[in-house]
């Protein structure tokens, strides 16, 4: 591939970027419209309303993967248009829903959409962005995947005002700006190197094993976590995985290369990838049922509180992150500091907690310090997971991390609203406090996944080390891309 210069780079990343944020936002714009959307069907249940926000949950989460697998084989810009493609007619279709269940169909072919334009699009950016650019461009893309979840709020506050049908055309014009975009600045890119046909029956599995684990984390506070049917939705999800195991070991093209998982840092990564999300989701949620519920601040108020945390993500992850992973060797060190910093800022809020509204001391000092840790974390993991993917398997292992990311927050927001649904007798803050507790225990965890499996220096690992013989030149392992001194490299190589 041609190598692209520092202003073609800059649009490639305004495409990619587009499509991400717009995938981000979705996931917690809704939360606020939800209300809304019950109070124009009145008669609707709350258990078969909440599939507006679970069926997209579910079907982005089992569509990652293969979506990453076919993108790799059949071009990834390709897959990519089409996942924008089908998330702007499925946010098109979810405007004129006429009831609930039209709704909640129209959702899946957003989801559907989602799931095809996000592996695709992390994968584009390493396969487009020069190795010298490429820890930058990460820390971009990542801080503007981050701040489309953390501004969901802020933008749904206001749309709603107007009409929840607003929240989802809203996705239209971005969308057609992002496919234009594409079509015009981004390569297109594929595993030249694949033959035969892939693992379909693969593919199903893996969707209907994730499908059924997000199924059983959304439905567990209601069923309880200990109920036969979360404990059933568990083993059949793990069923599944251990049959697409078995078929990944003698398939040809397999749907998941298991050597991709026995790479240290890549294993390392999903694991502290699930962690981290699972309390940024709880963070976001608890964040605002708590300003709404207990200072009943308005939707937009709530978006505004919420706003400086999100505002700190891009400088930390484009400046900050690149230049304290240069001097530490390596992102995994960034990414425990990051959720050290997570922790602290929640420790700092749970010491200041109040009924009384007191935002500027007590709130926001909590927000800044988190919005850094965001800042520092999210590309880091990105970073560290993609530095033993080969470049034929970027789509593949971009799909891998982005399931980490939304299983993740499936956990945490499952965790959280079991968490609220039993406070404490006559103790308004109890819940929050418990819900707090329970992001910094989220946080704490992926951090020390990331200090144990993520802070040697990286070094380039071959995927399929263990599994085959080495790989001819062209399949070697991508120069690892850990977040380089931006000052590194400077002259553009066009």
């Amino acid at each position: 591939m041609r190598s692209l210069g520092t202003r073609q780079v800059t649009w490639v990343l305004i495409a990619l970027s587009l499509a991400v944020f717009m995938s981000s936002l979705d996931l917690f714009i809704v939360n606020l419209a939800f209300p809304y959307i019950g109070r124009e069907y009145p008669g609707t249940s709350l258990g078969a309303l909440s599939w507006v926000l679970n069926a997209y949950t579910i079907v982005f989460a089992a569509v990652l993967v293969p979506a990453g697998r076919w993108a790799d084989r059949v071009g990834r810009r390709r897959v990519f248009v089409a996942g924008l493609v089908t998330f702007s007619v499925g946010s098109l279709l979810c405007g004129l829903a006429p009831g609930v269940p039209e709704l909640i169909a129209a959702r899946v072919i957003q989801a559907a959409g989602a799931g095809l334009m996000v592996p695709a699009s992390l994968s584009l950016v390493l396969a487009s962005v020069p190795a010298a650019m490429r820890g930058q461009a990460i820390g971009t893309w990542s801080a503007v995947a981050a701040m489309g979840a953390a501004l969901g709020p802020v933008i749904g506050g206001g749309l709603v005002q107007a009409s929840w049908r607003w929240v989802f055309w809203i996705n239209l014009p971005v969308g057609l700006a992002a496919v234009l975009l594409a079509r015009r600045v981004v390569p297109e890119s594929r595993d030249e190197q694949a033959r035969g046909r892939p693992d379909l029956a693969g593919a199903v599995l893996l969707a209907l094993a994730v499908g059924l684990l997000a199924l059983a984390l959304v439905e567990a506070p209601g069923w309880g976590w200990g109920s036969p049917g979360f404990i059933g939705l568990l083993l059949a999800s793990v069923a599944c995985g251990a049959v697409i195991v078995a078929r990944s070991r003698r398939h040809h093209s397999p749907v998941i290369e298991l050597g991709l998982l026995r790479s240290r840092t890549f294993s390392g990564a999903f694991g502290a990838s699930i962690l981290y999300y699972a309390g940024f989701g709880a963070f976001v949620l608890n964040s605002v049922e708590f300003l709404t519920g207990v200072w009943h601040y308005s939707a937009v108020q709530a978006g505004l509180a919420i706003a400086p945390g999100p505002l700190m993500v891009f400088p930390f992850a484009r400046f900050v992150a690149p230049r304290l992973a240069a001097r530490i060797n390596g992102p995994g060190r960034v990414a425990a500091i990051g959720c050290a910093l997570n922790v602290v800022g929640q420790l700092y809020w749970l010491t200041q907690i109040q009924a009384q509204s007191a935002y500027l001391t007590h709130l926001l000092p909590a927000q800044l310090i988190g919005g850094a840790g965001v800042g520092l974390t999210i590309p880091s993991l990105i970073a560290a997971g993609s530095a033993s993917l080969t470049p034929a398997r970027f789509g593949t292992g971009s799909g891998i991390l982005n399931m980490a990311r939304q299983i993740g927050t499936v956990l945490g927001v499952a965790g959280l609203i079991a968490v609220l649904s039993h406070p404490a007798a006559g103790d308004l803050l109890g819940g929050y406090r418990h819900g707090v507790v329970l992001v910094m225990a989220f946080m704490a965890g992926a951090g020390v996944a990331c200090a144990g499996l993520l802070t040697a220096r990286p070094q380039a690992e071959a995927a399929d080390a263990q599994a085959s013989p080495p790989a001819p030149a062209a399949a070697q392992p991508m120069a690892a891309p850990a977040l380089a001194d931006p000052g590194a490299s400077r002259k553009p190589t066009d």
